[in-house]
């Protein structure tokens, strides 16, 4: 299907409708800036499917993450942000403006902001496709209720797996923390998982390697095979959770010009402008970025006030 260009040049497209995206998006409408917002998922980003957050300024007892994006949602379309549903294939600078490719159709804009966002990182071990959705998740909130009263293994030692761990305590019998190296967790999730160690729920198996997830029918999980301190290990579990790192959507980007660091991240300037002149980045996406909801709401907003800088020329 040939594609076609729709309507005239818009003032600012925003590439993605997380945290970061929607901050920007209120900052950009409140001062009469036309904000399309285009997302190919589910609006709120990851940070929709987090179960709950408990270090965003504001929310003394904590919030639920889909409330949090709800919230931010609803708050950017009060201002007038326009929120489309589909995929941007590419972006390219030329003379006059900015054009994004979609899956089908052509937008220009005067000025771009991409926001992303991260995807969960994956293993790359044999079964970590076959069996996902069938015992392989990445996603706590999403997943954790099928296995209760269930024996799982939750992959990775940083902050996120810490706190899905202790989530997923809500509903599974045990659960083996398999850790590569060492925990690199912050204090506070260190001492509040030693709890459920002390009372049995969490076993923690420092310097395990995840080398394979198996099963025993064919169809579902039935526990994975590593190597700890060279002897082979085996654990059986009904469930798998990898939470490792995460990596940008960015590959929609290669063609572009827009310079990407060695781990596909975007590289900006101290105006959160990219190698491309109009484009900007914020958020999980950006080169530098602290992986922090806090931060990339802090960041969208920037962008937006440096995003009017360059409407009017300033910039």
């Amino acid at each position: 299907m040939s594609k076609t260009v729709q309507g005239d040049t818009k003032e600012l497209v925003v590439v993605g409708a997380g945290p970061s995206a929607l901050a920007a998006a209120v900052y950009t409408t409140r001062e009469d800036i036309e904000t399309t917002l285009y997302e190919k998922g589910a609006v709120g980003g990851l940070a929709a499917i987090t179960d709950w957050v408990d270090n965003y300024p504001g929310f003394s007892k904590g919030v639920s993450g889909m409330d949090l994006a709800q919230q931010l949602q609803d708050q950017a379309v009060r201002f007038g942000t326009v929120i489309e549903y589909g995929e941007i294939t590419s972006i390219q600078r030329d003379d006059e403006s900015i054009t994004l490719s979609t899956t089908g159709d052509v937008v220009r804009a005067k000025a771009v902001l991409v926001a992303t966002g991260s995807d969960y990182k994956k293993l790359g071990i044999p079964g970590e496709t076959e069996y996902y959705g069938r015992g392989v998740h990445y996603c706590a909130t999403c997943d954790g209720a099928f296995y209760r009263d269930k024996k799982l293994v939750v992959v990775g030692g940083g902050n996120s797996a810490l706190q899905e761990a202790i989530f997923l305590t809500k509903f599974a019998s045990h659960i083996d923390l398999a850790v590569r190296s060492e925990i690199s967790a912050s204090e506070v999730l260190q001492h509040e998982l030693q709890q459920y160690v002390d009372n049995g729920k969490i076993t923690v198996h420092l310097g395990l390697t995840t080398d394979e997830i198996t099963s025993t029918d064919g169809k579902t999980v039935s526990g994975i095979k590593g190597k700890q301190a060279g002897k082979s290990i085996e654990l059986d579990c009904d469930g798998v959770f990898v939470f490792i790192g995460l990596l940008p959507n960015t590959d929609f980007l290669k063609s572009s010009g827009i310079k990407l660091d060695d781990y596909g991240f975007i590289e900006t300037d101290s105006n959160l402008q990219t190698s491309v002149k109009g484009v900007f980045a914020s958020g999980d996406v950006r080169s530098g970025a602290t992986m922090q909801i806090a931060s990339a709401v802090g960041e969208g907003a920037t962008a937006a006030l440096k995003i009017r800088e360059y409407l009017e020329g300033k910039l």
